[in-house]
Formats: structure tokens, sequence, C-alpha cells
């Protein structure tokens, strides 16, 4: 019988529902050592972990979980919002009295590999210890590459997110009998009848809140050229390129052409369009696959209750779709690690803070605890939910559509975050505002890039 649970029970109750593939494929299941404290740890060694995700909730349940398996090590967490995340982080490393684990992400403005890694120990021989030498095996092959510098694993993936993909309230849309957009003429036209009766939105994006509109116009961009954002990344390409102008003079278009609400460059990601999508005032927001959690009944609730709305309010009901074909191809999802673990080279317990750190990331029991949370895919692959047997809010609709989701995220072969440095990520959007706002032409902001790359080229 399924049951509508609390959000704190609801994880405890996951775990049995997860479908595990082959398990005698993945090494370090079993007949490896279960652990990598050695003798000379404390007999009470607390480890502190910092991060930006997850919410503070969700890692109590994570820290619980591994108190089950290791009761003596004290796990305490520290929370951080994302803007705050690397400006309190960078000092207390350089300080040697920061954290023994914190977050780590591939790319991007929010505790970046590439700074970060000075300060992460080489975890590759505690790995051979827990999984045996063949450790990768099993695990997210892009992740291990993206956290790996000179053949050391230097940080261990802990989720995987995918993006490049579009999120819909599906009553809204059945109420005006439409259809998700297919095409840039089909979004307009979807668009003016959502004005027309009155919703006042149609897309609502945060065009300034770091990661969500780089991920539209990385979606633009491929829909124009396949791959072509990432190449001019790299460098490979441009950012003149004619597919980086087109992109980029369609951005445009989704505000001349009314898909994209005014006030973009004004509105933050989390909390306004989250809390307004949640509430029901918005029909599509550009999410990636960490929102799936909110189609799923005791998390829906939560949140949305949080953005304000009733406790007896009917819950919405939430699809992913493709993102429009707005250049003339279809667009394939890219994705990263959301986040990984770093054991720091100051730690004065890295044999504890290891142990944590290997055993959320890289075990059975660690990984299905990750899955519980619904807002991460686990690393280990052979992990996938079973959405059939979840709570969702309408399983008829929103199962087959998640089924889907989740088969193209284990396609994934190009990235979401690791090309990008913190100086292109801030310029990608700038350079989106400046064309919202008519303050730079397409080829002018493209070739602000173009410089920009120039003096902060990607280096793996």
């Amino acid at each position: 019988m399924v049951r509508t649970l609390s959000k704190k029970r609801l994880a405890s109750r996951r775990a049995s529902i997860l479908m595990v593939g082959i398990a005698t494929t993945v090494v370090g299941w079993c007949g490896v050592s279960s652990s990598v404290v050695d003798a000379s740890a404390s007999s009470t060694p607390t480890v502190n972990w910092w991060g930006w995700t997850p919410v503070t909730g969700l890692a109590a349940l994570d820290i619980a979980a591994f108190n089950k398996v290791y009761p003596n090590i004290k796990v305490v967490y520290k929370n951080f919002p994302d803007a705050n995340y690397t400006a309190a982080l960078r000092p207390a490393l350089l300080s040697g009295v920061g954290p023994d684990v914190f977050d780590v992400a591939t790319g991007g403005q929010v505790g970046a590999f590439s700074e970060f890694v000075p300060y992460a120990v080489n975890l590759t021989p505690a790995m051979e210890k827990l999984r045996g030498m063949n450790w990768a095996k099993g695990m997210y092959a892009p992740g291990i590459a993206d956290f790996s510098l000179d053949g050391q694993l230097r940080v261990v993936p802990v989720g995987r997110v995918a993006a490049g993909f579009m999120w819909i309230n599906l009553g809204l849309f059945n109420k005006y009998k439409l259809t998700p957009p297919t095409t840039l003429a089909q979004w307009v036209s979807v668009c003016k009848t959502f004005r027309a009766n009155g919703v006042g939105s149609c897309f609502r994006e945060g065009v300034g809140s770091p990661g969500f509109d780089v991920d539209t116009i990385h979606s633009i961009v491929n829909s124009v050229d396949p791959g072509a954002f990432n190449e001019a990344l790299s460098g490979t390409i441009k950012w003149t390129n004619p597919a980086m102008v087109k992109g980029l003079a369609l951005f445009k278009e989704l505000s001349t052409d009314g898909i994209l609400d005014p006030g973009a460059d004004g509105f933050e990601q989390y909390p306004d369009v989250n809390n307004a999508f949640l509430a029901g005032k918005v029909p599509m927001v550009q999410m990636g696959t960490w929102y799936q959690q909110n189609t799923e009944v005791s998390y829906l609730r939560a949140n949305v209750e949080g953005a304000g709305a009733s406790a007896s309010a009917k819950l919405p009901t939430f699809v992913p779709i493709p993102f429009p074909n707005v250049g003339g191809h279809s667009v394939a999802l890219f994705g990263d690690p959301d986040y990984g673990f770093a054991v720091s080279t100051n730690s004065k317990v890295k044999s504890a803070a290891t142990t944590f750190a290997l055993w959320l990331s890289s075990t059975k029991a660690g990984q299905l605890r990750v899955a519980d949370n619904f807002d991460e895919y686990p690393v280990l692959t052979t992990l996938s939910p079973d959405f059939s047997a979840l709570p969702l809010v309408v399983p008829s609709l929103q199962a087959p559509d998640l089924y889907k989701l989740a088969a193209l995220v284990n396609q994934v072969t190009e990235t979401r975050n690791a090309q990008i440095t913190s100086v292109m990520d801030t310029a990608i959007i700038t350079a989106d505002q400046s064309v919202i706002d008519g303050q730079a032409t397409p080829a002018q902001a493209a070739a602000t890039l173009q410089q920009t790359q120039a003096t902060s080229p990607y280096v793996k």
C-alpha cells in the first residue's frame, strides 16, 4: 500500500523501492574492506563537512544513515547559500582551519574544482582499498574524469544532474487545451494563449542567477549547432562563430516575442522563479533533473507550503519536456556531477573524513541514501529509481516521462559546468543580460565573450 509519508520518513521508505542492477559487477560492494579508517584514527573523531548542497535536513538524513554503520564518527554539517559558499571556503582553507570534507563543483562560480583542487587529497589509494584496483567500474565515468588531475582522483563525485530540458505545469496546459511547444513558433503561440487568458506569465527565468540562464543559452546554441556551446568554451570555435551569434539573437527573441517573462534580469531563480512555479503562477521553467523531487507528493507538499501556498492547496502536476527546437536541431541533455566531496589536505582526521566521503559517494548503501533525496542521480550507474513505485502526484502521467528522462540522463556525453570558468560564467550571464536589455547586439555580446575567453581560457 502506498502511503503519503512525511519528508523525513519518506527517505527510509525509498531505499526499498529502488531497483538495483547487477551488484556483482561493482567490485567494492562485497569482498572488499568497507572502511578506510585506520587504527591510528581518533576513537571518536569529528568530521566537519561544508557544502551548498544538500539542504540541512537532507544532510542530517545522510549523516544518520552513515552513523548506523560508523557510530563513532561524528559528522557536523554547515550549509551555505550558493552565492556565499566560495567566499567562505576560500579563506577557511587558506587559513588551514577549514572543513575536513567540502563540496566541490566541476566548474562555474560555486566551489569550482580548478580553484580548490590544491586543497584536496588524492583519494585514489582509498578508492582502491574500498573497491579494489578496478574501483571505477560501474561509476559515472565523466564524473571521475572531471574530478581527476594528473591521474589522481582528487574529488569523488556524489550525485549527478543533467539539464537542457524544461518543466511544465501540466494542469495549466490542460486548462487551456495546450500541448507542450516543440518549435519556436509553437512556443510563441502557447505564450500568447497564456497571456491572453490572464495567466500573466509563460516562461520565467532568473537571468543573472548563476547557472540557470547559462543552461538556457547552452540549450539554444546547441539547437542551432549541436555541441557548439562547449566547443566555444574549450576554444575549438570562437564565440563570434555564427552559431553563437544566432543563439544570442534567439535568446533576445524569447523576450521580444513574448516567451520570456518581463523583468527576467531582476528575477532570482531561487526563490523567485521557483516559488512562482510551485504556486502555479508560471506555466514553464528551465530547471534540471534536481527538480524531479517536485513530482513526488510529500516533497512537493513541503516545497509548495514553503513557497507560501496553503497546506490544503491542490498540488500541481509537473512533467519534463524537451527544450523546444528553436534553432533547427533537437537539444540533447548535458550534465555533470552535481557536486563531489574533497577531503582537505589540512584535515586532522583524514581517515575518518575519507571514510565518510567514500561511504556516501561510492558504496551501495551510501548511494541509495543519495538516491533517496530524489534530486540527484546516483553516480553508481547500476542504481535507478522505480518511478512506478513512488508516490507521484499523478503516476500515470508522470512516471512515463520520468523514465524517459532517466534514460536520456544515462546517455549524456556533454558537460554542463565542467568547462566553465568562474570568469566565463559571469561573462555569459552579463552577455545574456546585455542582449535582453538592449545594451548590446548579439554580435557585440559575442565579441565581448571572445575577448573574455582570451583572458580566461578553459584549462583541464
